[in-house]
């Protein structure tokens, strides 16, 4: 006898990826609280020396330090911003199908990074940073895990939108 189907038409959405938002979120929020109980701040701690240290620091704006000396409106700002964000892409995935990993990874990426960092705003006023690389006299600018689940999101949405030629 076959499986009967609880809602027939309707086919399995992607929604089940933000379990995928909720370990980034988990694992960024562990990080920072490790990074705030152990390291001290501004003081680089080598991890791979002359390229990557641990590096206690904050950010109140956005990526490179976009808008952090606005005066305290761009927290608000950035929330929202995050939110409408992770809004958008929880509705395309309520609409990709389950099935769809090269569009659902790179959304639950950025969710889960967008929502880490809200968190961060939210708790602290500002954002903690403490993943810093670098060679020689040339330093990336510090960041976290969120920013990393961001920006791997971002690439794959722009690599596999690029790669997966539109169907007739």
């Amino acid at each position: 006898m076959a499986a009967v189907d609880a809602t027939p038409g309707v086919k399995p959405n992607a929604l089940v990826w933000l379990a995928l938002s909720a370990v980034v979120i988990v694992l960024d929020q562990l990080s920072k609280a490790w990074v705030l109980s152990s390291l001290p701040e501004y003081t680089p701690v080598p991890v791979i020396e002359g390229v990557w240290n641990w590096y206690r620091t904050y950010n109140t704006g956005a990526a490179f330090s976009f808008l952090s000396d606005a005066g305290g409106w761009q927290k608000y700002f950035f929330i929202v911003l995050a939110a409408g964000i992770s809004g958008l892409l929880g509705y395309w995935l309520w609409r990709t199908p389950r099935s769809d990993w090269k569009t659902a990874l790179p959304y639950a990426l950025v969710i889960g990074g967008a929502i880490g960092n809200v968190v961060d705003r939210l708790l602290h006023g500002h954002v903690v940073d403490f993943i810093q690389w670098h060679w020689q006299d040339w330093y990336w600018p510090a960041f976290n895990i969120a920013d990393a689940a961001i920006v791997g999101g971002a690439i794959g949405i722009a690599l596999f939108g690029l790669l997966s030629g539109r169907k007739a």
